[in-house]
């Protein structure tokens, strides 16, 4: 397309997402190669100077792994799950909220705008429940896991996020959460950043991962667009597996309590974040009802 078709095609959506709230998850391969963070990270920005209020939620799993082995401490996981000690909650809290999100809030600053790095703790933002213990399959038995300082989110209180949007900065959020007797809890980043679209009653939740968008059984084609009952649907005869079970089920879970529209998109490949919201065809697989 020429530039400005490209532009006149954009147009009807810069002026439809004026003013309303979006919510973006960073995951998948931003979180460790610097360069596709950097590009996200100007797209966001490009989304606030079109009017867009944006809210940017990490994960940093892989960080987190590694920072553990580089302090000599070997990650635990039991049927695919972390399990997080305090000493791993620790290193946790020091990744994501003193480096990542850190990091996150330089990069805006750099792109000519202000963001505010915060943890679920800042203004009793995710007030979360220890996890009870999850049933896992190892090797071939079923057993109970007590997957540690991990939590459940109980409540969200927005309150510090609309100060921040109505300021102009770009609030970036960090998968940490708070009890109700004030100890720090681990967050699923997938599941905060789908609880606080909800809590905003946000326009669009976004979730930027490794992967085009939820794809069929042979992972051949990539569905563009689902309605709820369909990826209900996907989930229960198997289609979706995996990692992609907990990014979509919070993606269904925010359609369902009033956002308009959830996104899973492949954050690695450049200026898909743009493409998805401001083309006709978009590039990953848009929920709706």
């Amino acid at each position: 397309m020429k530039r400005e078709d490209v532009l006149m095609e954009a147009l009807p959506y810069i002026q439809k997402f004026h003013g309303k709230t979006i919510v973006i998850k960073l995951g998948g391969h931003a979180m460790v190669d610097q360069g596709i963070l950097e590009t996200v990270i100007r797209d966001a920005v490009l989304l606030r100077y079109v009017g867009m209020k944006v809210v940017l939620v990490h994960g940093g799993g892989p960080e987190i792994t590694a920072k553990m082995q580089a302090m000599g401490k070997e990650p635990k996981f039991v049927g695919g799950l972390r399990i997080t000690d305090l000493e791993t909650l620790e290193i946790a809290q020091m990744v994501l909220v003193g480096k990542i999100n850190d990091g996150i809030v330089s990069l805006i600053a750099n792109c000519g705008t202000r963001a505010v790095g915060i943890s679920g703790n800042d203004g009793n933002l995710l007030i979360a429940r220890k996890m009870e213990p999850q049933r896992v399959k190892v090797g071939e038995v079923m057993q109970e896991v007590d997957l540690g300082q991990v939590g459940e989110i109980e409540e969200v209180d927005p309150e510090v996020l609309h100060c921040l949007l109505a300021q102009g900065y770009i609030p970036v959020v960090a998968p940490i959460a708070i009890d109700r007797q004030g100890r720090s809890l681990n967050i699923n980043a997938d599941t905060a950043a789908a609880e606080i679209a909800i809590a905003l009653q946000a326009f669009k939740l976004i979730n930027l991962t490794d992967v085009d968008g939820v794809m069929n059984a042979d992972r051949t084609q990539v569905y563009h667009r689902l309605a709820l009952s369909e990826a209900e649907g996907m989930i229960g005869d198997g289609t979706i597996a995996g990692g992609m079970i907990p990014k979509l089920e919070g993606c269904m879970k925010a359609v369902r309590s009033g956002v308009v529209s959830a996104h899973v998109v492949n954050g690695n490949r450049e200026h898909n974040l743009l493409l998805e919201l401001f083309t006709d065809e978009g590039v990953g697989t848009m929920l709706s009802l």
